[in-house]
């Protein structure tokens, strides 16, 4: 069975079905049962920053903090922090194709790679999540490019009729974006976003595993999205 038959097999499987072909088994991990910004602040220390937007409840329930496995989230796409050919690679890239299967990197080899801040879809295969979209951080601190990786996800995720999203911390690591700068640039992104587009997204989720991600997005989602 060639790439598009296994992702046509997969995006019309009964979710009972599907369920049952999960890399992650009975671990997988729906929308409904992750808490929103409103939710999870409740357990967060609260400090007062200072701050350019105005709280907007509705914001703040379109908006979460996920601490776990990107590839467990059942919901309609996950981003991928790739690389320029779009094959695979370590972290949460080589994560994504091993737990979606063979038949990823057959569509990722048909879209001819992708460059750095832009953004490609494909089929999500035995994940939870229905489509992977894939974008390229830069290399180092370079603010526009990792800007640009945010938008064009959103926009991509806008023009395909999905609803909930997650992104990993994209070009931190390895890529040597500094964490902190890096999360800045992700909230103003997603604030912005949220902002011009109110009902096409239900959840974005900031989906995090190192507990020094954890810290600084519970401190700057204080300042992008108040309470």
């Amino acid at each position: 069975m060639g790439f598009a038959e296994d992702k046509s097999k997969y995006l019309n499987m009964d979710l009972k079905e599907k369920r049952a072909q999960y890399h992650c088994s009975t671990s997988y991990v729906t929308l409904d049962s992750i808490p929103t910004w409103t939710e999870y602040s409740k357990n967060v220390k609260s400090i007062q920053p200072s701050s350019d937007f105005k709280k907007d409840e509705r914001l703040n329930n379109q908006v979460s903090i996920f601490v776990g496995d990107i590839t467990a989230l059942e919901i309609d796409a996950i981003v991928n922090a790739a690389n320029n050919t779009l094959r695979g690679g370590g972290g949460v890239d080589g994560a994504i194709h091993r737990a979606a299967g063979k038949s990823l990197l057959a569509e990722c080899i048909t879209l001819n790679g992708c460059p750095t801040g832009e953004a490609k879809i494909t089929g999500g295969y035995k994940l939870p999540a229905k489509y992977i979209i894939h974008t390229v951080g830069p290399v180092g601190e370079k603010p526009e490019l990792l800007k640009n990786c945010y938008l064009n996800s959103l926009n991509l995720a806008k023009e395909s009729g999905l609803k909930s999203i997650a992104f990993p911390c994209i070009s931190t690591g390895v890529y040597g974006y500094p964490n902190e700068n890096a999360a800045h640039v992700a909230l103003k992104i997603v604030r912005e976003f949220l902002e011009k587009n109110e009902s096409v997204m239900d959840r974005v989720i900031f989906c995090l595993f190192l507990p020094v991600d954890v810290g600084i997005y519970e401190s700057l989602m204080q300042k992008y999205f108040p309470l």
